[in-house]
């Protein structure tokens, strides 16, 4: 099963324009958001390609000075997947996408690998997402962050078999319980990474922005609101 990774990067950012370009400092010294992104997606083991996808040429011809390969793609993309969709359009020939965000750079290689090889063990899904369980600290948190209104994660809830039930900005599942700062507690953090079957990416931006995506602001609702299976895969 070949695995294509990309790594959509937009310029104008309405929060952070140019935001790709901007340098991060390391114990490597300072390079681009982007190329840490890229760097991060090249570690992955279990990926066959990695590609850029941009519509602004000031990051695909800095991409190609570290020697990324980039594949253009056009300004109406609304969202990572829809721009990953424009990538399955112009490369073919892979059975997974993988949609790194292009400011990840610290997603840790094994989510991906993880999520590959759960689309590998489950043909039925269509697409795969990490989730992390929170720890006590964790959740108060997300829970400060709620009730001083500001959006501190996503979390998701699914079922045994672990398909996705829903995605929120919102903490759920509901607990009143408090928990240690170490203890393990039935809130799971989402983490934006994802795997599509090319079928389903491919259907992504024919379907129409449901009430949930636009309320939520969570582009993988748009699978749920159309039927789809979405795998939460547990991570460390």
């Amino acid at each position: 099963m070949n695995a294509l990774i990309v790594i959509p990067a937009r310029y104008d950012s309405t929060r952070y324009p140019g935001k790709p370009l901007v340098n991060l400092r390391g114990p490597d010294g300072d390079k681009t958001l982007i190329r840490r992104s890229w760097e991060a997606a090249m570690s992955v083991a279990s990926a066959d390609r990695v590609v850029v996808a941009t519509d602004d040429a000031r990051i695909a011809d800095h991409a190609k000075t570290f020697g990324a390969e980039v594949v253009m793609t056009s300004s109406k993309a609304q969202n990572g997947t829809e721009r990953c969709a424009e990538v399955l359009a112009q490369v073919t020939g892979f059975d997974l996408v993988v949609n790194l965000q292009g400011d990840a750079p610290l997603t840790p290689p094994w989510f991906v690998d993880d999520l590959i090889a759960a689309m590998r063990a489950s043909p039925d899904a269509d697409i795969a997402t990490p989730v992390l369980r929170c720890d006590g600290k964790t959740l108060a948190g997300l829970l400060t962050d709620r009730k001083a209104g500001r959006v501190g994660g996503t979390t998701a809830v699914f079922d045994q078999q672990m398909r996705g039930l829903y995605f929120s900005k919102e903490v759920i599942p509901f607990t009143a319980k408090t928990y240690a700062d170490d203890a393990q507690t039935p809130v799971f953090h989402h983490v934006g990474v994802y795997a599509y079957r090319p079928a389903a990416l491919a259907d992504y931006p024919t379907w129409p922005i449901g009430p949930l995506e636009s309320l939520e602001g969570l582009e993988q609702l748009r699978f749920l609101e159309n039927g789809r299976r979405v795998l939460c895969v547990q991570v460390d």
